[in-house]
């Protein structure tokens, strides 16, 4: 059976797309990764295990991004920035409480860590960012996929679960790349977006290739990755 194409549009206050980010510092991309758009559609969908073989469907899949910046009045434009957050992980809780207790970080062993166990982790987000992303996805997956982004099983974030998307995300399924591209381009001409660059799975006439380790295998408690090469293509300002 021939693929689908999904579009979404990812807007939201905050945005954090990791990518290899481990231990105490949670970097982002500048774009969505595959592994996080996948997420989200796990999530909507109710799919909360490994999924390796729902994972597995969507590998090869077309993607195609598209990063947008507010266009003044003046027709200069507002790039999205990038906000560092501080955090304390494990801090204030009382040890005496049992269930404050389990919030508390513990060595490998399950033992009370030296010092109270509390850690400075540092995590980066997008502020103000839109993304129009374009997605292939098999045929037979098509109708449960809209379904649930239509109506989520389990709420949907962009990225991390404090980062709230504050545009309808499902933007519909195509019988085309064409037509999901049309629509996407309405969207940012609507709220006077211009395109700053793209990232696709197709890497002729790049401006340049990225190795990304964002191809889901297996999701649940002991995730796993793999690489994948992207295109990355800087776009001439325009509108839409």
């Amino acid at each position: 059976m021939s693929d689908k194409y999904l579009a979404l549009w990812l807007e939201g206050p905050l945005q954090s797309w990791g990518s290899e980010s481990l231990y105490s510092r949670r970097d982002t991309l500048n774009f969505p990764t595959l592994s996080g758009v996948m997420g989200i559609i796990c999530s909507a969908m109710g799919r909360g295990g490994e999924e390796r073989e729902f994972l597995a469907e969507f590998a090869n899949c077309h993607w195609h991004v598209s990063s947008y910046e507010l266009e003044r009045a003046d027709k200069t434009s507002i790039a999205a920035s990038r906000l560092e957050d501080f955090h304390m992980v494990g801090s204030g809780y009382d040890d005496n409480n049992k269930w404050q207790k389990l919030s508390i970080p513990k060595t490998s062993e399950g033992k009370p860590a030296v010092g109270g166990g509390a850690k400075m982790t540092f995590r980066y987000y997008l502020e103000n960012a839109a993304f129009g992303v374009i997605m292939s996805i098999p045929e037979e997956r098509a109708a449960e996929i809209e379904s649930a982004l239509l109506s989520p099983i389990w709420s949907i974030f962009l990225g991390r679960k404090n980062c709230v998307p504050s545009e309808v995300v499902f933007q519909g399924v195509y019988e085309n790349q064409a037509n999901a591209h049309k629509k996407v381009a309405e969207i940012a001409q609507l709220k006077m977006r211009r395109k700053a660059f793209e990232v696709s799975s197709e890497i002729e006439n790049a401006d340049e290739i990225i190795q990304l380790k964002d191809v889901p295998v297996q999701f649940g408690s002991k995730k796993q990755y793999k690489n994948r090469q992207v295109a990355l293509t800087h776009s001439q300002n325009q509108l839409g």
